[in-house]
């Protein structure tokens, strides 16, 4: 979403399952929130409605334009405040603020937001060529081209398997190599036609390079490590009936999340074979209802919506 002067987003990127997301942190009007996906500020819009004075939301993101965005719209509320950074940063900026144990809510909108997506020059998507980058926050750490310029055929396989589910990823990776010795790969159109012509089973419906540029994009920017990292965190960082609110594209995000909630519930940390009931074992988190997808409605107006999953979790002491 684009931020205009008074504060209000304009409606060009509405976020999947916005409203049942907001719902799901079952917000109090002096309570305290994270947004640690700000993107373009619709959560932080809807989660800001429903505060009152005295309430707090402490936003993040790794991309310098979505913070520039974030101060556009909101800087003259003094119940918001944005970090740059990743959400595996969650405890130290809620330590600074000294709201450990005090947080009532943190939501996260996982993968790449539709801005990102529709700049070409950001270099995430093989339907728009620009500069092979998918940094999401360009002005630190390696690029995708030069990842893909020094990584060793094996490790190139590796991340496109594990981070992709890409059948062919040792053929695909083959082919980047042998395409990278005749002229650089730094362009998402020239990656995306290496990949193509190299895939011998394109998915009906699905990009052929679809799952080779997500396995490079989660890689690049520590995605699913970033997660585990910020999962890790919530014990120290939410408030007894806190809730965390998940909204994933892909499996690879939703299995983390889940594996973490069914983790939590069962406190995996206490030794096998110790005779303890069920009510003894005092579950750290439990699911709040079922995993919740998007309306019929809702992926019609906006085909991103056809993955997404919401799963919200809420702390017990």
């Amino acid at each position: 979403m684009a931020a205009t002067g008074n504060g209000m987003v304009h409606a060009t990127h509405q976020p999947v399952l916005l409203k049942e997301a907001v719902a799901g942190l079952n917000i109090k009007k002096e309570g305290i929130y994270i947004d640690g996906t700000f993107g373009r500020g619709g959560h932080a819009s809807a989660v800001l409605a429903q505060l009152g004075p005295e309430g707090r939301l402490l936003a993040m993101d790794k991309d310098p334009e979505a913070v520039r965005v974030a101060q556009q719209a909101f800087g003259h509320d003094n119940r918001f405040a944005i970090e740059q950074g990743s959400f595996a940063l969650l405890r130290q900026f809620v330590a600074q603020r000294d709201w450990l144990g005090r947080v009532n809510g943190v939501l996260l909108d996982l993968g790449v937001s539709s801005p990102q997506l529709d700049m070409a020059e950001r270099g995430f998507s093989f339907l728009k060529d620009g500069p092979l980058d998918m940094r999401m926050d360009n002005s630190a750490g390696v690029s995708a081209a030069q990842w893909l310029a020094r990584a060793t055929l094996d490790e190139i396989a590796n991340v496109l398997k594990t981070y992709g589910e890409e059948r062919f990823a040792k053929r695909i990776a083959r082919a980047l190599c042998d395409a990278r010795r005749e002229h650089p790969i730094d362009t998402t159109g020239r990656l995306a036609q290496i990949i193509s012509d190299a895939n011998p089973s394109w998915e009906q419906g699905k990009h052929p390079a679809t799952r080779s540029f997500q396995a490079i994009r989660i890689y690049i920017n520590r995605e699913l490590e970033d997660l585990r990292v910020c999962l890790d965190a919530l014990d120290t960082v939410l408030a007894a009936g806190g809730r965390i609110a998940v909204i994933s594209f892909h499996s690879l995000e939703d299995r983390v999340v889940k594996r973490f909630i069914r983790t939590q519930e069962k406190r995996d940390d206490i030794p096998a074979g110790l005779p303890v009931t069920h009510d003894q074992i005092r579950p750290r988190m439990y699911a709040v209802g079922k995993a919740v997808h998007a309306s019929p409605a809702e992926v019609a107006a906006n085909p991103r919506a056809r993955s997404a999953v919401l799963r919200v979790a809420e702390k017990t002491a």
